[in-house]
């Protein structure tokens, strides 16, 4: 049940128009991001930094050639991973079988 409602409020918010959600294929063995969870963030004074996320270390990135490296990595993931409409197709099949 917990599943399920996890399922349902993804698809909730792949509804929203400032929501985008891509789901990386299991059989996609291969990507760019087995490397563990980082983010990039682009503030408002036009600085962007990185935020990496792996086991027993997290940190902010500054230096501007590495956060270009995730920057990078991160929109190579974006054209590895199902596009939204597949991905919340996706979602709700599972949904389906749930």
């Amino acid at each position: 049940m917990v599943l399920r409602r996890q399922l349902e409020h993804l698809v909730e918010l792949s509804q929203l128009r400032h929501v985008e959600i891509q789901v990386m294929p299991t059989e996609a063995e291969e990507n760019a991001g087995p490397g563990g969870s980082h983010r990039v963030l682009k503030l408002g004074d036009g600085k962007t930094l990185g935020l990496n996320e792996v086991q027993l270390i997290s940190g902010l990135i500054s230096d501007p050639r590495q956060v270009q490296i995730l920057d990078m990595r991160y929109n190579l993931l974006g054209s590895q991973a199902l596009t939204p409409r597949l991905s919340r197709e996706f979602i709700e099949k599972l949904l389906g079988e749930t």
